[in-house]
């Protein structure tokens, strides 16, 4: 490969994560939350589960760790025992969860369009983890796939309706 070949490479890698993580997954929580009563967002099915409030909270802390902390050197301020607290529904309305999502979307971004394609092999060191920049970003595309499928299917079984994802498309 040339260096033009890696080059193209990283900017077709770079602009799929992005669209995992804006168009597919922070698009979708924010689908559901619009679709969900206040208290439908911080139920839980028992005490061993997370109400999609805490989802929300806990992804919001991971991907800042990952992105803004990994990728763009960033202090790493993430507090993840708080993000399970059942408590953090007295703080965290719908419309302060979506705010949440809205900054952490801008602030994301400025870090991933700001990726030097020199960088994408030095490790980093992220909790108690050694990854290179494209495993963090591989990483955070699972991470929230992950999240995003409890959150649809916790959203799904409230409600007892489709969502829209895949309104006006053409998937046949």
């Amino acid at each position: 490969m040339t260096h033009s070949d890696h080059s193209v490479f990283a900017q077709e890698f770079l602009s799929e994560i992005k669209f995992r993580i804006f168009e597919e997954g922070l698009k979708r929580i924010v689908i559901c939350i619009d679709q969900l009563s206040e208290d439908h967002i911080w139920w839980r099915p028992n005490d061993n589960s997370n109400a999609i409030g805490n989802q929300v909270l806990h992804l919001e802390g991971n991907i800042r760790q990952y992105i803004m902390h990994g990728v763009g050197r960033h202090d790493d301020v993430r507090q993840r025992d708080s993000e399970f607290e059942l408590s953090q529904k007295d703080d965290y309305s719908k419309d302060r969860l979506k705010e949440k999502i809205e900054l952490l979307s801008q602030d994301i971004s400025g870090v991933l369009d700001n990726i030097d394609s020199t960088d994408w092999m030095i490790k980093r060191n992220v909790q108690c983890y050694e990854f290179t920049m494209i495993g963090i970003l591989i990483h955070v595309v699972e991470h929230l796939s992950y999240h995003v499928g409890q959150i649809t299917y916790i959203t799904k079984m409230l409600l007892d309706q489709q969502l829209g994802y895949y309104e006006g498309l053409d998937l046949g």
